[in-house]
């Protein structure tokens, strides 16, 4: 087990998210509900159900660091994006992603000593996370969900 699998997690409900680790590939997406890239949640929701099969995961981490984009409670994100994105992956509970407070999942993905060092940009950034915890790749928030670069990656770390 990484310290990665070893993470836990809340979803927004409050219920502990173990299952998720058991999926060989995980794309983490640090999400927000008022931002100009929350149309990604669809293409997300699309990758989810098209790979989850082949043992593929989305993971969205709801994070209101970047000019107050996520203000919702758990329940109000939860609703948001089930009822205008149909959004069946899991969600965390909100998190934070940088500075001093931030989560033990994000120091894994981005901070000293991971594969992909630096601070989360904005919204939407997204981290390809293998079966053994390592990160794969990183790709900026306006790397869509359907771009061929973020499809190749998954689709080379499920062959």
């Amino acid at each position: 087990m990484s310290a990665f699998h070893d993470l836990n997690l809340s979803g927004l409900a409050g219920e502990p998210l173990p299952a998720l680790f058991t999926n060989p590939l995980t794309l983490v997406v640090n999400v927000a509900s008022q931002c100009g890239l929350t149309p990604q949640y669809a293409g997300l929701e699309r990758l989810y159900q098209e790979y989850r099969e082949r043992g593929f995961s989305v993971l969205g981490v709801p994070c209101n660091q970047f000019a107050a984009q996520e203000p919702g409670t758990d329940e109000e994100i939860r609703s948001f994006c089930s009822s205008n994105y149909g959004v069946s992956f899991p969600l965390t509970s909100k998190l934070d992603v940088n500075g001093p407070q931030r989560h033990q999942l994000y120091r894994l993905l981005a901070g000293e000593g991971a594969d992909f060092p630096g601070d989360i940009t904005w919204n939407f950034e997204k981290f390809l996370v293998g079966s053994d915890g390592r990160v794969l790749a990183r790709f900026s928030p306006r790397t869509t969900p359907d771009d061929p670069v973020l499809i190749q990656a998954i689709e080379a770390a499920l062959a």
